[in-house]
């Protein structure tokens, strides 16, 4: 008989590159129907260091990539065992983690996430379930988004659920499935302006706010290839290093502009993904970093007047992907269905990461 209660950690490192996102999390399951606590939860920021090598990381050799891959293990496991140490946290069934994505090529059959390397489990004296991503990319799929499995078991009580994170990414039920898909770059583009202008992020949207948005850019960028394809689909930092940051750049007009621009172009594109469902007496979850840009919030509610919008306590909306790959390595465990085929393109649905003991590491 399976197990009913699960304690583990849920690990996520966003392209955003805020931190490592660390979530301590206790899963029970009564009668099919999941529940979950969040305990100790705390992001671990990158030093300057980190950041640049992570930001660079897309154009390293083979070789640079495999002493990166080495390094952020070591370093991921070793945060992962002083957050164990510090918070006292006992009876781990495991470490569920995502790694951090340096390549996303899925066109290519080819997803790189780091720090996924079977010593992981030994430097954080843990047992840990991780790369989930790579499985689906062999069997055609995107790779991504992987969070949705986890939108359709701990919060079917909404009908969309939107996560503003480095990109944007939807996912809702439709024709009885799960659909999902990513819509456009966001805090990828915004932070790397914010960066620009000396701050970490755009606090509240208080930057973009104060800029005036070019309709030529604007324009421009939603028309790129991208937003005419058919879901299934996913996005990486190749697409904004190639192709949204040159076509901003092109345009001789302030950061604040630059940014006001975007933003309209992030809650444009959100708003271009919803039209194809009925909106009215909706509601949709709003997570990730980008819901405290309530610049953003304004103007994506300004597209979706008809469609209530939901921004959870605080835990939830920080942590939600820590919680969800939490919920994956746990499905994992059980040797049970984590990535839907419906969502990434793939042949099937499957089980999928990959299970490092302590012993074995």
């Amino acid at each position: 008989m399976k197990k009913q209660v699960y304690h583990v950690l849920g690990i996520m490192s966003g392209t955003s590159l805020d931190g490592i996102d660390i979530a301590e999390i206790y899963f029970e399951i009564k009668n099919d129907t999941w529940s979950f606590t969040l305990g100790k939860c705390a992001t671990i920021p990158y030093d300057e260091k980190w950041v640049t090598r992570l930001k660079n990381a897309i154009s390293f050799t083979p070789e640079e990539l495999d002493s990166l891959n080495n390094e952020y293990t070591l370093l991921l496991g070793t945060i992962i065992n002083e957050f164990i140490t510090s918070h006292d946290i006992q009876n781990l069934d495991a470490v569920c983690s995502h790694g951090h994505t340096i390549l996303h090529q899925p066109q290519n059959g080819f997803t790189l996430q780091i720090g996924n390397l079977p010593s992981v489990a030994q430097y954080c004296n843990q047992n840990v379930v991780c790369n989930f991503r790579v499985q689906d990319v062999e069997l055609g799929g995107q790779g991504a988004p992987l969070v949705p499995i986890g939108d359709k078991i701990l919060f079917s009580e909404y009908d969309f659920c939107l996560n503003l994170g480095g990109f944007s990414n939807i996912s809702l039920e439709f024709e009885n499935k799960r659909i999902a898909f990513d819509i456009s770059p966001v805090n990828t583009v915004l932070n790397f302006y914010a960066n620009q202008l000396g701050f970490n992020f755009d606090n509240q949207g208080a930057i973009s706010r104060d800029g005036v948005v070019n309709l030529d850019l604007l324009n421009k960028l939603n028309a790129l290839e991208y937003y005419k394809t058919q879901f299934p689909k996913s996005l990486g930092f190749e697409f904004v290093k190639a192709i949204v940051l040159p076509l901003i750049e092109f345009h001789s007009i302030s950061t604040e502009d630059k940014m006001r621009t975007f933003t309209e172009h992030i809650a444009y594109q959100a708003w271009q993904a919803l039209t194809n469902f009925n909106l009215l007496n909706k509601k949709m979850l709003i997570t990730g970093g980008g819901a405290y840009n309530t610049f953003l919030i304004e103007r994506l509610q300004h597209y979706v007047p008809e469609l209530t919008i939901v921004i959870p306590d605080a835990k939830t909306l920080e942590y939600k992907e820590a919680l969800i790959f939490g919920l994956l390595g746990v499905l994992k465990l059980r040797n049970e269905i984590n990535v839907l085929s419906s969502v990434t393109g793939a042949k099937h649905n499957h089980c999928s990461g990959f299970i490092y003991s302590i012993d074995a590491s």
